[in-house]
């Protein structure tokens, strides 16, 4: 299958800075990428080179299959971009901008389209507010719809729930979701870490302006994710079973409890459990956790640090 979008060598140098290192990404048709990374990674300047907003130094992007060096207007037609800032005239109204967004890209006035854009993310009670009155969630969501108003085929997201709560992160959440099942492409990028890993499909984790790791997510957290298991004892047992120890089981809490870290290759958590019930030791309770993605974004962080 042909990429949606294909990123090869792209740089960004600024004075003294670089912004992107040497990035090629490709993001397939009806996927949800989350591309991840601290603060000053270079997640917002990629997304700006491919849309139009920050001029690459090197490299080279093919959007729909059009190089934009060749033609930087017309595939930028089919993108949309929620920006992390609010980016819209205070004195329009809330229907008033969408009908202008349809303007900027080549659309003709469209009512139908933007009372459905409106009652898709409940901003229908708010059509003719001025969007300065708007509160901080209500302003989100406009951003997205204006975002959605021209029937992008890709959509970036850069932190579209930033400072928004719980209740609107989750209904958001359901919609990139039915976005996705109509057939449109999501790029996310998120410091909101459970996030990404409910959506996406795939993960690129970026520091420094250089791509770590693009891996499938559950790819990902197997390779890299580990499995807790602590267990806690009616009483304390003064030492494990031999087998157990050279497994990597652990006591804690003066022999009261005991630990096991499951990681690839090892020695099952079942398994685990099910040995120290066979040697009869006196288990009172058990509790097991799987690695989260942040966790896992921090280990690939770690190493880079490490090995450089």
């Amino acid at each position: 299958m042909e990429a949606l979008l294909d990123i090869v060598d792209l740089e960004k140098r600024y004075a003294g800075t670089t912004a992107l290192a040497g990035v090629s990404l490709q993001i397939q048709p009806g996927e949800i990428f989350a591309l991840l990374g601290p603060n000053g990674a270079g997640k917002t300047t990629l997304i700006g080179a491919v849309c139009g907003l920050v001029k690459k130094t090197h490299g080279r992007i093919t959007l729909f299959g059009m190089d934009l060096d060749k033609d930087p207007i017309r595939p930028r037609y089919d993108v949309g971009l929620v920006p992390q800032e609010i980016n819209f005239d205070p004195f329009f109204t809330v229907e008033e901008s969408l009908q202008i967004q349809l303007g900027y890209f080549g659309k003709k006035r469209d009512d139908a389209r933007v009372a459905e854009v409106l009652q898709a993310l409940n901003l229908q009670t708010k059509a003719k507010s001025p969007t300065r009155t708007l509160s901080g969630g209500m302003k989100r969501r406009l951003l997205i719809a204006k975002a959605l108003v021209h029937r992008p085929k890709l959509l970036f997201l850069d932190e579209p729930t930033a400072g928004v709560d719980v209740e609107l992160r989750k209904d958001l959440w359901s919609y990139v979701r039915r976005l996705r099942q109509e057939g449109m492409t999501v790029v996310l990028t998120t410091h909101y870490l459970e996030e990404a890993e409910e959506l996406a499909d795939r993960v690129g984790v970026i520091n420094e302006g250089r791509l770590l790791v693009v891996e499938d997510k559950a790819s990902l957290m197997k390779r890299l994710g580990e499995r807790r298991l602590d267990v806690r004892f009616t009483q304390a047992v003064p030492s494990l079973p031999e087998a157990l120890l050279q497994a990597g089981v652990t006591s804690t809490d003066a022999g009261l409890g005991a630990t096991y870290i499951e990681r690839p290759g090892g020695m099952a958590t079942g398994a685990v459990l099910q040995s120290l019930y066979a040697a009869g030791l006196p288990v009172a309770d058990v509790e097991t956790r799987r690695s989260r993605l942040e966790e896992v974004m921090l280990r690939i962080l770690h190493a880079e640090r490490t090995a450089a």
